[in-house]
């Protein structure tokens, strides 16, 4: 399947750490261990103390109920990003993963989808920012995302920074 197949829908949520329970708190965390230090190699550390900071919101789908108990996997993420309130107003999204089973079937664009309607509706006016992985820079792009500057190097993986303007956010 493609990343616009919208027969995929999974089950967003959205919650500040501390109101998330520990199983799924686990799984979140083992699902960002799993996509950015042993998948992609990430050399920095994924837990950088930024969860913790107040506003700051996780978002993450669940597979509908049917299939995942089908599979076994009731309740477990498939996809997990954060939202952060920078103090002099900036508005960012980072630690886009999908679990690798479920890439290519719509989730990251499912959830990018629903936290920008989500900052939409809570942060009316602010532009989003990101730092994207270079190689999904044409996806970004597709949500109407701009490359604001020259590649970079973070954790070892080339990024590229990004806006999405406040007119189209």
């Amino acid at each position: 399947m493609n990343d616009t197949d919208s027969s995929t829908c999974a089950v967003l949520r959205r919650a500040a750490l501390a109101e998330i329970d520990p199983r799924t708190l686990y799984l979140l965390a083992k699902l960002r261990q799993d996509v950015f230090a042993i998948e992609q190699r990430a050399t920095d550390p994924d837990l950088d103390g930024r969860d913790l900071e107040p506003g700051t919101t996780l978002m993450w789908l669940e597979l509908p109920s049917a299939e995942a108990a089908a599979m076994g996997l009731a309740g477990t993420p498939v996809a997990h990003l954060r939202v952060l309130h920078e103090p002099d107003g900036i508005v960012r999204i980072g630690r886009v993963a999908v679990h690798g089973a479920h890439r290519r079937s719509g989730y990251g664009r499912q959830l990018m989808t629903g936290a920008l309607e989500h900052l939409r509706a809570t942060s009316p006016g602010a532009g989003v920012h990101i730092d994207a992985q270079a190689y999904l820079e044409q996806w970004y792009a597709a949500m109407d995302f701009e490359t604001v500057g020259e590649p970079f190097m973070e954790a070892g993986i080339e990024h590229v920074a990004m806006v999405l303007r406040p007119s189209r956010a």
